[in-house]
This record gives C-alpha cells, structure tokens and sequence, in this order.
C-alpha cells in the first residue's frame, strides 16, 4: 500500500486526511455435511477528508493511482466549500496527538481452502457420532481482515491492521411438540482461521456443553415474568456493556442528546462497576481489536467510562473532542474505504470483581441465570432489551430448568445500579458486528453480573 504524504495538504483547509483501505473476507457454511456458501471478497479505494471553515468534505474513490487520488482531494475540497456556504461556522482546533507507526502483526500463515473445508466436515461428523437427536448441524467460518494506510497534514501517518477470525456451530433438535429448538456456540480471535484453535480436541468441550443446553432446552418450561433477580453471564454482561452503555457513552451521540450528557461526576451504576473501552491491551495483553491509532490518525487511548459506579468519560474523535472540551481517545473508525470515521467502539468491557460465578448463584432463592442471547436493541437512553436464547432458573441457591426463549429488559442506568455481586473471571468475544450507519468489528468482555431486572415470561 502507497503512502499517501503528497496527498495530505489542501490550500486554504484547516486539516487533511487520507486513507487507503483494503478489506478482504472469507466466509464459508456447510449445512449437513454440504457445503452451502463459499465466498472471497476484496474491496479496496482511497478517501480524503478535509476540514475548510468548520464544515467537512469527504470523497472516496476505488481506483488507487494518482491521478484519481488528486481527484479525490480536490472533490473533497469542493464539498467542504458547498457546505460552508450554510454559513458561517467557528473552526475548531482537531490537534488531537498525531500518531506515527505502522501496525505489522506476525500471524500464522493461512489455511488453504482444502483445511478450511476438512474441518467443517471433521465438525459435521463428529457431531453426528456424538450427539444424538440432532435435526441439523451447521458449521460457519468468517474471517476479514483490514489494511489502512492514513496520512494527516499534522504529520500523523501510520498503518492500521484489524484481523479477525470466528466459527460458528449451529445445532438444531426438536422438543417434545416437534418444535425445533436451535443453540449456538462460537470461537473468535484476532487473526485468521490458523490463529484460533479450531481442533477438534480443542472444541470437543464446547461441543458437549452446547449439546448439553440444546437437550435441557428440548425440556424447558416458561419464565415467569416480571422484575427477577438475575445473574448475567460474561456474555451478557458484554452485551449490557457495549448496547445499552457503550453506545450512549460515543460522543457523537452526547452530543445529540443521549441520557449520559449530563452525568460525568454522577452515579450512574453501582460501585462494583467499572467500563471501560479499551484501545489495544488489557492487562498486559493485546486485545482482539488492536487499535493504536484510530482512522484520523489520532492515538488511540483506553476510555474509562465509568469507574466504581461513577460516570468519568466519554469515546471521541478530534471534532467531538473539540466541541466537549476533552482528549480525543482515538475512536474514529471507518468500515470500508468508502465510509467517513465515526466514533466507535473498539474493546468494550465491565472489568472483573472479586465473587466467584458459584457464589453468586447460591446466595439466589428465587431468580434466573441468563447464558446466551440472540439479538437485542438499546437506545441513547440506556433503554435496550435482549433476547434470551439459553437461561435456567436459580431455586434456593441451584441451577433448576432450562427455560424457553425470552426476553430481558430494562434502563442500564437503573439496572447497573442494582448490580450486588460482579464475578472475578473475565471473558472476551470479537464474534459480531456493531451497527451504526455502517458495520464494524469490535470485541466485548466481562464477568458475570448479578442484577435486578425485567423477564417477559408467563
């Protein structure tokens, strides 16, 4: 990928930059033993962004030679001068920290297509040894990875590199009515399908544990609905993280008006809580999103958003950064080379407490332990709910009945701050999208959670 230095000045514009994006992706579905999708793609262009008078032009173009790239500068320009003829409007200063450095990470060299398609059909059998009863099995694999080359006109330049990897294992019975009941389980990671263990010794025990759910949900009985004390596994609580919190926490939408804008300072969750969105380590380790510069070329830095219940922070850009009166974290991020950078997520989580996942079950008369979910919404004001598809009921401190689909429900305002135990082990997932105007890849994390809140049930 070309460095794009000689791209990075407009006359007469307060700040320039530049992004070359390749985005390349695998995805392959067997259902039953037979392959159903197979597909490669590749995309690639390059996109100027400039900032004349306080407004911003953007252009974007697939062709990558020099000429189409002046083209692109100057189709920038033009926009940002249409726009200024809005009127009038006070630039900002956008002098976040200019990141210098390219993103190289050493990976495994790739599976072929043979490897990739043995597997699926090493998963598909094992299952129909091992597990009885079962209507359908499907195995998918997805990997994407992203190549970004920025350049800024306050001399920040860089490579940026998102890797990531997930396989997905669908399993489909039928309960006592002949009514299908399906469960999943993933794997994700950083890197392609080489850097994520996809041995059968190594998802033997997933395997097991997902059949195990599938059969006790075969069996299950309704909730009952209504206010619960509930425990959240770490990929719910992930989930609570990044919908209901995370999102009203991107400063773009503080500065909209979601509920969060006026509550830095405030108690916004129980003191057991921590967030924190987190650029590239945790712990000493690189993350499932590495993101050390985000797509305007700013250092990327962890955001704490709220620390022992209280509300610290915000995700920004340089212009949301700007309007708030505080650093820009580096959280710009584009999804393909022919999107603006938005402020988004990179690695969301609740950090770990200091109960064990037994414990917070035991001390539970009369609640539910929700496990897996399969969609949920949540608004700028804290409001979200979540399907549930794998939960049990908690009687006298035991796991009892699996229960059938429902939901769960509530404000994260009002539900963290009921939060009275948060488990000490943590859990990272990189297995989905965040949609926002366009996609993006993101990691969650979390511990298990005890709370209160609303179950639909019977």
């Amino acid at each position: 990928m070309a460095i794009m230095r000689k791209m990075t000045t407009a006359p007469g514009c307060d700040y320039v930059e530049t992004r070359e994006h390749m985005l390349t992706t695998d995805r392959k579905m067997m259902v039953n033993g037979n392959l159903t999708a197979n597909a490669e793609t590749a995309e690639s262009g390059v996109s100027a962004r400039v900032y004349h008078h306080g407004y911003w032009g953007f252009a974007s173009t697939p062709a990558t030679d020099s000429k189409s790239r002046n083209k692109v500068m100057n189709k920038a320009v033009d926009n940002a001068r249409v726009m200024s003829q809005f009127g009038d409007r006070q630039a900002l200063d956008l002098g976040a920290t200019a990141y210098q450095g390219d993103q190289t990470p050493q990976r495994k060299p790739a599976m072929s297509q043979k490897e990739t398609i043995d597997f699926m059909q090493a998963i598909d059998d094992h299952c129909k040894q091992r597990y009885p009863g079962l209507k359908s099995t499907t195995v998918m694999l997805q990997e994407e990875h992203h190549r970004k080359r920025f350049a800024t006109s306050n001399a920040g330049e860089g490579l940026n590199t998102i890797d990531r990897a997930a396989c997905y294992i669908f399993m489909i019975a039928e309960d006592k009515n002949g009514k299908p009941v399906e469960l999943a389980e993933y794997v994700s990671g950083k890197g392609s399908f080489a850097d994520i263990d996809l041995s059968i010794e190594g998802l033997e025990p997933r395997l097991d544990s997902l059949y195990d759910h599938l059969r006790a949900k075969c069996d299950a009985i309704p909730a009952k609905g209504g206010e619960h004390t509930i425990v959240l596994s770490p990929e719910l609580a992930g989930m609570l993280a990044h919908e209901a919190m995370g999102h009203p926490c991107e400063a773009d939408l503080v500065l909209s008006g979601s509920a969060t804008g006026g509550l830095v300072g405030e108690p916004v969750a129980s003191e057991l809580i921590t967030m924190v969105d987190f650029a590239h380590h945790y712990n000493g380790k690189e993350l499932m999103i590495p993101v050390y510069a985000d797509d305007e070329g700013s250092e990327a830095i962890d955001a704490v958003l709220i620390e022992n219940g209280i509300m610290r922070n915000f995700m920004t850009s340089r212009e949301t950064a700007a309007r708030l009166g505080i650093p820009s974290t580096g959280n710009a991020r584009a999804y393909r080379f022919n999107d603006e950078p938005l402020v988004r997520m990179r690695n969301t989580a609740i950090l770990p407490g200091t109960s064990s996942l037994e414990e917070m079950i035991s001390d539970v008369e009369q609640g539910y332990y929700l496990m897996k979910t399969g969609n949920g919404q949540a608004d700028s004001t804290t409001e979200f709910m979540f399907g549930i598809d794998l939960a049990y009921e908690i009687k006298n401190g035991k796991l009892g009945r699996a229960i059938t689909d429902t939901t769960v429900s509530g404000t994260a305002i009002n539900m963290l701050k009921t939060v009275d135990a948060v488990s000490n082990d943590m859990s990272w997932s990189c297995s989905g999208y965040c949609g926002k105007k366009q996609p993006m890849v993101v990691s969650m994390g979390g511990p298990a959670i005890r709370a209160k809140a609303h179950l639909g049930g019977e």
